[in-house]
């Protein structure tokens, strides 16, 4: 398998023979897409998206963009872990709901991603239980795992 790495500021191109990692996969999902103007299609066929810039960045807005299906993703994921984290705790989630913001812009050189996760709780999760619930989901959740130490994450409980 070849991959696309960053040595020193420029790509170069990898061949990679063994396993990239420890991790046990129980379940892979691939997409193709050819563009931020073209389209993401999975390998399932499930999703077969038109991809256009927003307007904010000078497209038409006639399609979805990658910033939106990181945010959907991100959202699912993390009101997922929460569910999990929550039946750890003895905790009912299911009133809970996750938002995630995430935002492009000029970073350096090029472009960086920030995220604002606003987590929704239910009344009598509100405070210190909700707080501990949300950290926990939020160092359980594979695409906080993923963003840690590479993108900002904001947690806002609301």
């Amino acid at each position: 398998m070849c991959v696309i790495i960053l040595v020193g500021g420029r790509l170069a191109v990898a061949v990679v023979r063994e396993k990239v990692t420890d991790m046990d996969a129980l379940y892979t999902a691939a997409a193709t897409a050819n563009g931020r103007e073209g389209r993401a299609v999975s390998s399932d066929g499930r999703i077969d998206l038109a991809l256009a810039l927003p307007p904010a960045l000078g497209g038409d807005g006639e399609g979805t963009n990658p910033e939106q299906l990181f945010a959907a993703g991100y959202a699912a994921c993390f009101a997922s872990a929460m569910g999990a984290v929550g039946r750890e705790m003895k905790i009912d989630t299911k009133d809970a709901a996750v938002t995630a913001e995430v935002s492009i812009g000029k970073d350096g050189d090029g472009f960086g991603l920030a995220v604002v996760l606003r987590v929704e709780l239910p009344r009598e999760l509100k405070g210190e239980t909700g707080r501990r619930l949300v950290e926990t989901a939020h160092a359980f959740c594979p695409y906080s795992k993923a963003t840690r130490g590479n993108i900002d994450v904001q947690l806002m409980i609301e």
